[in-house]
């Protein structure tokens, strides 16, 4: 890579980011269409440093005279800064293009808080590389103001750009390289045990991640501490078709202060898992796991030991949990918000029932293809969850008009119902409309508009 010396690190080119024949590179520059915030998301490539003078064909000078100093540049450093906070990726790397002062303030590490790289195309190892080679020019081998790296989609992320990462990265607290299924578990590893403050890790739809734990270097060296090293609060492993209960326990052991865990269809979890998990992490707020299908009412068991701490558990599709399992939750996680049970087809009307006299600030509860939920466990939903907001009933053959009249007549601050393929009339749906005058009702009736 003699054209990519890091004695010559300069402005990015658009080259890397995006290869000839992708829509991102026409004419020899890229474009995005993501813009950056304050935090300043930047990808970008490296060339030979812009000369002093400005050069750049957009640039108009204050007067007739090139000699004469532009008015943008009386402006001082702070404000250029904050203008430059505002450009989106493939602008700021063209600033840094148009002169010495520009360049030097386009690569200011504030600006550089995140790097954010999307696309199936992309060489993300090397883009990787010559990003943190250029960002550690004034702190050898450390980028100590990166804390967000965002890499989702990109499918040719390997191994190699995790250890990179890793390896200059120290600061960083947020990871999502949801999609990238070639990394493996010792990438991951290498990530949580050189990052110490990694907080937010999105791994979903990685197949071949199978768990998170310390490396095995780190476990020796911090091993009077060991399994409470890892400072994950949020993980995501959406899709993580391979992760097994052992997996999960090793995942509970090492990251006790999970407080969001999804595991949206790993089909190989069971309620042994969840015994795991709820040893170790029990501060968990959000949980996920939907299409799980081996968890049963003694997970909701499990579950329900989080007690007032749950706030939002998604447990769709999962065929084995009945009434039996809705009453654990409800008799224990008074403070729940939300629950997506839809598609378990064994809850009725006495677990909605139970439900609703328990967990009253109940907001958000989708109940859909619930074919033994009926009107009478909606008047019990409306006659204890005030607050509820949001309301599915997808595909509930039992529900009438009826029962649809009596939520509107309580639940004023509705503001979301899904009657779609419900035998309801359009005299009930006018209804819900009438009292209900912020909600959006998504229906299958053609006469109600």
């Amino acid at each position: 890579d003699s054209d990519l010396s890091m004695r010559t690190l300069s402005t990015p080119s658009p080259a890397l980011i995006f290869p000839p024949n992708s829509p991102g590179f026409q004419n020899g520059r890229g474009s995005s269409t993501s813009s950056s915030s304050v935090t300043g998301e930047t990808v970008a490539m490296v060339h030979s440093p812009p000369p002093t003078r400005l050069t750049h064909p957009l640039i108009r000078l204050a007067s007739k005279h090139q000699k004469e100093q532009a008015s943008i540049d009386r402006l001082p450093d702070h404000a250029m800064l904050q203008i430059f906070s505002f450009l989106p990726t493939n602008q700021l790397c063209r600033c840094a293009r148009v002169c010495r002062r520009w360049y030097n303030l386009a690569w200011d590490p504030r600006l550089w808080r995140t790097i954010r790289l999307t696309g199936e195309t992309i060489n993300v190892d090397r883009a990787l590389k010559v990003l943190t080679r250029r960002l550690c020019q004034d702190t050898p081998n450390v980028c100590l103001m990166l804390e967000t790296v965002i890499v989702s989609g990109c499918r040719r992320l390997t191994d190699r750009g995790l250890y990179t990462i890793a390896q200059c990265c120290p600061e960083l607290r947020r990871l999502e390289v949801s999609g990238c299924y070639n990394i493996s578990n010792e990438a991951v590893f290498d990530v949580v045990s050189l990052c110490p403050n990694l907080e937010h890790l999105d791994v979903s739809g990685c197949s071949k991640v199978t768990c998170i734990s310390l490396t095995r270097e780190a476990s020796i060296k911090l091993s009077p501490l060991h399994g409470k090293q890892i400072s994950i609060r949020y993980l995501d492993m959406t899709d993580c078709f391979v992760l097994e209960d052992e997996g999960l326990h090793t995942i509970a052991a090492h990251c006790t202060q999970l407080t969001h865990l999804y595991l949206r269809r790993c089909v190989r979890i069971t309620d042994e898992g969840l015994r795991y998990l709820m040893i170790y992490c029990t501060s968990i707020k959000e949980l996920s796991v939907s299409d799980c299908r081996f968890v049963s009412d003694f997970g909701m068991r499990e579950i329900a030991k989080l007690e007032s701490r749950l706030r939002y558990l998604s447990i769709a599709h999962c065929g084995r949990i009945t009434d039996v399992g809705i009453r654990y939750i409800a008799k224990y996680c008074s403070k729940l918000r939300y629950l997506n049970a839809r598609g378990c087809e064994g809850i009725t009307d006495h677990g909605v029932e139970y439900l609703a006299k328990n967990c009253t600030k109940l907001k958000s509860l989708d109940i859909g293809k619930c074919p033994l939920v009926s009107d009478t466990g909606l008047e019990f939903l409306a006659l204890n969850c005030f607050n509820l907001k949001r309301l599915s009933l997808k595909s509930c053959e039992s529900i009438t008009g009826q029962g649809l009249q009596i939520v509107a007549a309580n639940c004023f601050d509705l503001q979301m119902l899904n009657v779609q393929d419900c035998e309801v009339s359009v005299d009930a749906l006018r209804f819900v409309k009438r009292h209900c005058k912020r909600c959006i009702i998504e229906h299958t009736n053609p006469a109600f508009f």
